[in-house]
């Protein structure tokens, strides 16, 4: 485990390195979860890749720190914990609200990224209403009240019948994050807008989702890929919102070969 003051607050991460002039592949996680969810993945890479993981802010081992952010908070943790390791610029792959870093990042630091991968995510994910009441209603409750419902999104029926044991572990990390952390990630996926941003993506770009995806449909990644200059497209089967965890085989061929081409 290693760890940074970043912007005030101290990160949890691991910057896994094989090479200085390895490529440098940046994995941001979504609401809810920790970095645990991408050690699937990085199991099924075969590349020699310089690998950035870490928890963000509110979640995990990192610091709550002063909650509600927004997504200019996190893309500035992002941005400093790079420096903090050396990175001058990174494939980054980001995750649900992970994907709203990436582009906030973009935003600021557009000569830190390489290309980007949005993964089950778009440039701006429900409605004020929708998140408001769930800020309200899980600084009622917690978390664990509406826990079932968010793995019902996460993953597909099939991945709930037949890997009961792992389901059990995934709502534990999800009901463990603090409430401050969650909700004042919950504000920052309510303000961040980023339509107009992603028209002018000028880096190659892939937007993939879980065909079964309950949090950010396929349409609405669809959508989103459309607005982006060049984007690719694609949709994985049999699989939700989390993929790194419920198709990592697939995840990991997707990302080598958009990452390796070109």
């Amino acid at each position: 485990m290693a760890f940074a003051k970043i912007n005030g607050n101290v990160l949890h991460y691991e910057y896994l390195t094989e090479s200085p002039k390895a490529p440098v592949l940046v994995l941001i996680n979504s609401l809810g979860t920790d970095f645990r969810i991408w050690l699937p993945l990085i199991d099924e890479l075969t590349e020699d890749w310089s690998i950035l993981l870490y928890d963000k802010r509110g979640h995990g081992l990192s610091d709550v720190g002063a909650a509600p952010y927004t997504i200019e908070d996190h893309a500035d943790d992002l941005i400093a914990l790079m420096a903090h390791v050396g990175i001058r610029k990174a494939n980054i792959c980001g995750l649900s609200v992970g994907g709203l870093i990436t582009q906030g990042v973009y935003k600021k630091r557009p000569d830190l990224v390489e290309k980007i991968i949005l993964c089950d995510t778009a440039h701006k994910i429900g409605t004020p209403d929708m998140w408001n009441g769930r800020i309200e209603a899980i600084a009622a409750n917690g978390i664990e009240p509406m826990a079932d419902a968010v793995l019902e999104r996460w993953f597909t029926r099939d991945f709930r019948d037949k890997r009961a044991i792992d389901l059990v572990g995934y709502r534990n990390m999800l009901i463990r994050q603090p409430v401050a952390g969650y909700n004042g990630t919950c504000a920052a996926i309510r303000d961040a807008d980023f339509t107009d941003l992603v028209r002018s993506i000028k880096v190659p770009t892939l937007c993939i989702v879980g065909d079964q995806d309950g949090s950010t449909p396929p349409d609405l990644v669809r959508s989103t890929s459309e607005l982006i200059p060049d984007a690719e497209f694609e949709i994985i089967e049999g699989c939700g919102h989390i993929p790194c965890v419920e198709q990592p085989e697939a995840l990991a061929e997707l990302l080598t070969d958009f990452i390796s081409e070109g």
